[in-house]
């Protein structure tokens, strides 16, 4: 997953509403665009943590293998794809494939994600920003349904006058 790393990577999340008016998040990088439920944002939110810990940790095994048990590398490596295969396989659906990284030529933690054919290789500590954002979007698209039924209710808005005023809350967060 790590040859073609897309170097202009943003992914946008933001809170929208599904076709039948549900909570949902937008998900929009390069050419993907994908409308998700709130519990497929959060579910990807927690992986991404997890991803960026499991790297930190797996560089924390290759350090100590090497420099306090002096094992070679090729006796670190097996060693790291047993740990790799034992790992309990994280439950639900995601957004996105994320996959954690300890790069034992590097010394470095890294998280890979994509989807479709966009790809992305960050710090751990990008992958928890990340994971913060969709963590976010996913509540807020919670609040933003109920807000929309409340003011639809208060009849002092239309659907229009409301519809513009998320869109006016949306580009001043931008």
């Amino acid at each position: 997953m790590t040859d073609q790393i897309d170097t202009q990577f943003i992914v946008y999340v933001s809170s929208t509403l599904d076709d039948n008016g549900k909570a949902a998040v937008l998900m929009q990088w390069g050419g993907i665009q994908a409308v998700l439920t709130p519990e497929v944002t959060l579910t990807t939110a927690r992986d991404l943590m997890a991803g960026a810990a499991a790297a930190e940790s797996g560089i924390a095994l290759i350090r100590t293998c090497r420099e306090v048990l002096r094992l070679d590398g090729n006796t670190v490596g097996r060693l790291m794809q047993d740990v790799r295969a034992r790992r309990p396989k994280p439950q639900g659906k995601t957004a996105l494939r994320i996959e954690a990284v300890a790069g034992m030529k590097t010394g470095l933690p890294y998280v890979n994600i994509g989807r479709g054919s966009m790809k992305r290789q960050m710090d751990p500590e990008t992958a928890r920003e990340m994971a913060l954002h969709w963590a976010e979007a996913a509540v807020a698209s919670q609040i933003d349904v109920r807000l929309r039924y409340a003011l639809g209710e208060w009849d002092k808005l239309n659907v229009v006058e409301i519809e513009e005023l998320f869109t006016m809350m949306r580009e001043t967060g931008r």
